[in-house]
């Protein structure tokens, strides 16, 4: 970043110049003004960008602190116009509720939103059922068990924070309900983490208890690897290579995090259409509407005599 100084030297040298090219002579003045300070323009610009840059993607001894840069995945749901795989969707809540949800919590997405998005009424009806909610007080002030309805939220795995601490090492699992907004990097840091379990590279040492990802930040995780080819079979025959089953858990995970993606992006391509038709009728209105206005001549008819003196007033 500039100092004070050399901003109050460049802003001095740039001042000076115009001076000197405002007491030349000859037609080419504006003309190598406009050019010197369109360079000084794009100099600025251009140091600035670096600079940015660098700031941005500067490299440094302790990089593995910040953990590798994931690369960019397709993911449709990533494009312009790109939609969430309902699909996808489904077999990902299979994942998450047969791998993910022994750690997790989903607090933020409750039986109802899956509908008919990955299951019908019925399915998620009959799902929520299988779990037991506490509910009450009953007419005898007493609180009792009952079976999941739709208005419940995805049952945790912990009762509270301390117990999920105890049974992970002092480790507490996030809540997957915003974790691809919550990242940087989004989808493409969660699939990286996800699938870049390896062995520690040498001279790298892991205490016990965690384990080497190059993605994570610091590069131990408490998390272990728990997706593998087959960990899951899906009900619709996609084959479940643990590539496969990590795109589908990453996209159920995306869609929990931005449920309204899909209509927000149905009504952007509204809008896009409705002002683009809007701004063409502008332009038609003032071309063709506006042109007798626009192109309206005001003429002066000077006198032919301009020493002529005039009448003088007649007396009545």
């Amino acid at each position: 970043m500039f100092s004070r100084s050399s901003f109050g030297a460049f802003k001095k040298a740039t001042m000076g110049a115009a001076k000197r090219f405002t007491t030349q002579s000859g037609g080419n003045k504006a003309t190598m003004y406009n050019a010197l300070m369109g360079t000084a323009a794009a100099t600025a610009a251009g140091a600035g960008l670096t600079l940015y840059y660098l700031e941005k993607n500067s490299a440094h001894a302790n990089m593995e602190a910040d953990g590798l840069h994931p690369a960019d995945y397709p993911f449709p749901q990533k494009k312009l116009f790109g939609t969430f795989d309902h699909a996808s969707i489904r077999r990902g809540f299979q994942v998450f509720k047969e791998v993910c949800s022994a750690c997790h919590s989903l607090d933020l997405v409750h039986w109802r939103n899956l509908v008919d998005v990955a299951y019908t009424e019925d399915e998620v009806r009959e799902m929520a059922e299988e779990f037991e909610y506490t509910d009450g007080p009953d007419d005898k002030g007493e609180m009792f068990e009952r079976p999941g309805k739709l208005t419940d939220p995805i049952p945790r795995p912990y009762a509270n924070e301390e117990a999920a601490r105890a049974a992970n090492a002092g480790a507490l699992p996030p809540d997957l309900s915003l974790i691809t907004k919550a990242r940087h990097g989004g989808v493409d840091y969660i699939y990286a983490l996800l699938t870049g379990y390896c062995d520690p590279p040498a001279g790298v040492e892991v205490r016990e208890g965690l384990n080497y990802n190059p993605y994570f930040p610091g590069g131990a995780i408490a998390m272990a690897q728990n997706i593998f080819d087959g960990v899951v079979e899906y009900e619709d025959g996609t084959p479940n290579t643990a590539s496969q089953i990590t795109k589908d858990v990453v996209t159920f995970l995306n869609w929990a995090a931005e449920p309204e993606l899909d209509d927000r992006k149905k009504i952007g391509a509204k809008a896009l259409l409705l002002f683009s038709s809007l701004t063409l009728m502008a332009l038609w209105i003032k071309r063709n509407r506006w042109h007798t206005l626009k192109s309206r001549k005001i003429a002066f008819n000077s006198p032919k005599n301009w020493n002529k003196k005039p009448n003088p007033p007649t007396k009545h």
